[in-house]
């Protein structure tokens, strides 16, 4: 049965004008100084080919090496620069952040997301469409959506077991590349969710281009090692368990790095019955998204800036590698207007998302 399509739901955009007629000044006035533009550069290439050549070279030496450790080293470490793939380029193509033409951030995206398994345009629209324009909104935000293991909102249905969810929760967490990748992936596809009506491509063409993806990542991922490692007694059974070990890990990353952040504001909504929201969208961003900074600072670059997850919300629309020097506009814009900015740390991070995983898991509303 096909899901019920959801309402349209905005904001109060005149309460935000200011600010963001101020934010955008101040963005534009950054790129005119630099003589610059918001898409990638020369620097983001390189960084690319590298994360490129580090994930094929580890899936060669994983499938050639004499060695059957070979395999369990650089397996795992192939799908993880795979991820870092993702984040670095599958993310900002996404959003159109990369190339200028559209067409060229999509086909991008069709063969950068092999390895990994995920479908490209089945994840665009839940991050986008979804997830972005309507973070933390009960019943809009598919990332929050009621999964009767985690409880992720005051709004959803409390069991006992879920007292420990702040202990159990990376489990969950690893869990959520493979159940996108084998299950959801599938559904959004075949309109057992709300996503498939969004996707650009609708009927046999969609469908072929999926099955392709899909075929591609099993022949990648599995049937080429299958045969490969059959001389190191490398059997179907393990080359599976590492597989799945590899995704897990990598799913794991992910959503710390993306779901961490709205987990620690922990601000959540239900959509009025008639009407948009109260506010206007950037105060929706400040009150349900956080920045915080890496350990060290260095690993933002390769973390594609997602740690500056607010920052990425307000410009989604730009490359990464603009993310620190629009922190700080923000950091300063925030200031002329009163708006609660700061950039917690990891650690601090952490702690906010436990308490709020603490608070949900006792029935707290």
């Amino acid at each position: 049965m096909r899901p019920e399509p959801l309402r349209p739901l905005g904001y109060q955009q005149r309460l935000d004008q200011a600010f963001r007629q101020a934010l955008m000044k101040a963005a534009n006035h950054y790129l005119q100084q630099r003589g610059d533009h918001r898409f990638a550069d020369s620097q983001f290439y390189l960084k690319s080919i590298l994360l490129m050549s580090c994930c094929l070279g580890c899936y060669a030496a994983a499938l050639w090496l004499n060695s059957t450790w070979a395999f369990f080293v650089f397996y795992p470490l192939f799908i993880c620069f795979a991820l870092l793939l993702a984040i670095n380029l599958v993310h900002d193509a996404s959003h159109n952040a990369i190339f200028k033409q559209a067409k060229a951030n999509r086909w991008l995206n069709f063969w950068v997301t092999i390895p990994l398994g995920l479908d490209p345009e089945c994840w665009r629209v839940r991050h986008i469409i979804f997830h972005h324009a309507h973070t933390n909104i009960r019943h809009y935000d598919l990332d929050i959506e009621e999964n009767f293991v985690l409880r992720q909102t005051p709004h959803q249905r409390w069991y006992p077991f879920m007292r420990a969810q702040h202990l159990y929760w990376p489990l969950v967490a690893a869990l959520t590349f493979p159940a996108l990748i084998w299950l959801f992936d599938w559904l959004d596809r075949f309109h057992f969710t709300r996503v498939a009506p969004h996707m650009r491509h609708q009927g046999q063409r969609g469908i072929m281009a999926f099955l392709l993806a899909k075929l591609l990542h099993i022949v990648v991922a599995i049937v080429i090692p299958f045969y490969a490692l059959a001389d190191k007694h490398i059997d179907l059974g393990t080359l599976l368990l590492i597989y799945l070990l590899s995704q897990m890990l990598a799913s794991l990353v992910f959503v710390v790095l993306i779901l961490g952040t709205h987990w620690a504001k922990a601000t959540f909504y239900t959509p009025p019955e008639q009407g948009n929201m109260p506010h206007g969208f950037y105060h929706h961003t400040f009150s349900t998204t956080y920045d915080w900074h890496t350990t060290p600072r260095w690993l933002t670059y390769w973390l594609g800036g997602l740690n500056l997850h607010l920052t990425h919300h307000l410009f989604p629309n730009w490359n990464h590698r603009h993310y620190p020097a629009l922190a700080l506009i923000i950091e300063d814009t925030a200031k002329q207007f009163s708006m609660d900015y700061h950039c917690i740390s990891s650690k601090e991070l952490f702690i906010y998302q436990q308490r709020f995983l603490k608070e949900m898991g006792q029935g707290k509303k």
